[in-house]
């Protein structure tokens, strides 16, 4: 694209820096990634000066089917012979047979979807569906979690994003208890008040820290006791990244409600869900224009969502995706045995992985030495020792041969770096 052709480096971080997020580009800057993606393919994409990097951050599970897939963007391109976005106000062919798709791949009882456009605009509305089924406004969340940054969500998540909109003064609404503390969970539930507990079934931005045993469904039998409904954020933890469509069946739970976004359209076209059993739906009965979003469930969206599903429900997807785990995991194990003081664990569910290194801000300066080296990792922000690690369902054993190659180099000379 002429666009491309024509753009340098230098202008387009002036430009972010004068007209787009001056504080993100900075952060950037003064980190050493000076990065602008130009071109992208499968799990790979290229700095605009041309510096290939293996991409594991895959932006929080967004390109899980790789960049630009190309199934996907031929589905696209099919799809905008006869269609747009569509009209949110009707049905449509593409939207129903989505929904279907989707409820048949989901736990028993889930039985209505509806779209939104973005992974905080899809936890507002869970959110609200909670409000109205129970009647009840308060939110129960763990600490140092995210949900999004739109309204609801963000009052829900972390107070590092939180405060500084003054969502947190929501405080008599919201109440969030450490992750993995049942006894803390049924405190804030026994008052009889909440609507719901929010959770990501594996905490992301957090670092992915791994639910104890039994604790998930300890935290479903709590809901069910003190009248709270359970949703399930997997934005990031969802679409086959644990072995299974959905983390959260893994663990033995049926939510009232999965949110689900990034991958759901293989990062080509924005779109989101929520699906919910019949009491989470109740509101449609009541008022089913109480809830609208223009771009939710855009016809081009629920196209590119069709297609996706067909790539993940196919058998080699799943036997890829544990052989890939396994295969990336023995490597990572070596790894971390030539580093022992330096790289200390692997949390570890299929393909999503948190990496724990010793000492703070550690996974920065990983992450800073893997760029060098050619690799995109980023670290959890709420938890800086530790890098996020989301390589993807379809990687080939020669990909993982070259990305080990490459972390094992990173990683040794980041613990050099710090003197470990």
């Amino acid at each position: 694209m002429k666009i491309f052709d024509e753009a340098k480096k230098d202008q387009v971080f002036k430009d972010s820096l004068t007209y787009w997020n001056s504080g993100k580009t900075q952060e950037w800057l003064d980190l050493g990634i000076d990065l602008v993606m130009g071109k992208r393919e499968g799990y790979y994409f290229y700095d605009l000066e041309g510096q290939q990097l293996m991409d594991v951050h895959i932006n929080g599970g967004t390109y899980s089917l790789g960049h630009r897939n190309k199934e996907v963007i031929d589905a696209l391109i099919e799809g905008t012979a006869q269609c747009d976005m569509g009209n949110h106000h009707f049905p449509s062919v593409v939207k129903a047979a989505l929904a279907k798709t989707v409820i048949e791949a989901s736990p028993q009882g889930m039985t209505h979807v509806i779209y939104g456009s973005s992974g905080g605009e899809a936890v507002d509305l869970s959110l609200k569906c909670a409000r109205n089924a129970t009647g009840r406004k308060k939110i129960i969340s763990v600490q140092n979690c995210y949900h999004g940054h739109t309204g609801l969500a963000v009052a829900a998540g972390s107070d590092r994003f939180a405060k500084i909109f003054l969502a947190d003064t929501t405080a008599e609404f919201n109440v969030k208890v450490p992750f993995n503390d049942i006894e803390a969970m049924e405190q804030a539930l026994s008052k009889n008040d909440a609507a719901c507990v929010i959770m990501e079934t594996i905490p992301a931005t957090y670092g992915f820290p791994l639910p104890k045993e039994g604790y998930l469904p300890a935290v479903k039998a709590l809901c069910e006791k003190y009248g709270a409904l359970y949703i399930a954020d997997e934005v990031q933890t969802g679409l086959m990244r644990s072995g299974e469509m959905w983390a959260i069946t893994g663990y033995g739970v049926i939510p009232d409600m999965i949110v689900t976004s990034k991958g759901f359209s293989g990062g080509i076209y924005p779109i989101s869900a929520v699906i919910m059993n019949d009491r989470a739906a109740q509101w449609m009965r009541q008022d089913g224009s109480a809830h609208m979003s223009t771009f939710g469930g855009s016809e081009l969206g629920c196209i590119c969502a069709l297609k996706v599903f067909e790539i993940l429900n196919r058998p080699s997807t799943r036997e890829n995706v544990k052989f890939v785990s396994q295969y990336l995991r023995n490597g990572l194990e070596q790894i971390k045995a030539d580093n022992p003081h330096f790289f200390t664990g692997i949390r570890q569910n299929s393909l999503i992985m948190g990496l724990e290194f010793a000492g703070a801000g550690s996974a920065v300066l990983v992450m800073q030495h893997l760029y060098k080296n050619g690799v995109w990792a980023i670290y959890s922000m709420l938890d800086n020792r530790v890098l996020q690690f989301k390589p993807g369902l379809l990687c080939t054993k020669e990909y993982c041969d070259e990305l080990l190659g490459k972390m094992a180099k990173g990683i040794k000379e980041a613990a050099a770096a710090c003197g470990k």
